[in-house]
């Protein structure tokens, strides 16, 4: 399951806390299915090399994301192991993606929830970077803000990336895809 997090509403739309719903919206487009609505979010479904894999984005708003992982990964009976969550990463340059198997929320308030409904932080993610071009105490306004025209430029190759980042966790699993795609 590949969840993509970010805040419902046309007022988020394309900001860059919701890098997460770009990324699964782009991957869902190149496989060429569309998304559901359903209890905690909507979903797409397709499969890669005999593999299912269930798309999702939370409609619980980032802050309680992990009550629609939970209830999706218990209805799909998915395992923790094949779980990875998109989440946008103030602490990278724009575009720079990496792919981690664990670690801190890092003051994530979505990968925060996820940890206190999952019971551990030892789940996949993986950071896209926003870039932290904002004055001091303007966090919130940059993060819930729109891409420069400058991101814009590179933003479907980024995301083109993200997705085969994403394609690969699924078949070759999360060593041969960090040390594959985590490079400078």
């Amino acid at each position: 399951m590949i969840v993509g997090l970010g805040n419902i509403g046309s007022e988020y739309h394309e900001t860059r806390h919701n890098i997460g719903f770009m990324v699964v919206d782009a991957l869902a487009k190149e496989v060429g299915v569309s998304f559901q609505d359903g209890r905690y979010g909507a979903t797409a479904q397709f499969s890669i090399k005999g593999r299912q894999i269930v798309l999702l984005k939370p409609s619980t708003y980032m802050n309680l994301s992990g009550n629609a992982v939970r209830y999706w990964m218990q209805k799909e009976n998915i395992e923790l192991e094949n779980l990875l969550i998109v989440v946008d990463d103030l602490a990278l340059p724009f575009g720079t993606l990496r792919l981690k198997g664990k670690g801190s929320d890092a003051g994530h308030n979505g990968l925060k929830h996820i940890a206190e409904i999952l019971g551990t932080q030892a789940y996949a993610r993986l950071r896209f970077g926003i870039g932290n071009d904002f004055p001091r105490g303007m966090q919130i306004d940059y993060v819930l803000g729109h891409f420069s025209e400058e991101d814009w430029k590179t933003m479907p190759e980024r995301l083109k990336m993200a997705g085969d980042i994403v394609k690969s966790f699924c078949l070759a699993g999360i060593q041969i895809t960090m040390n594959q795609y985590n490079k400078k």
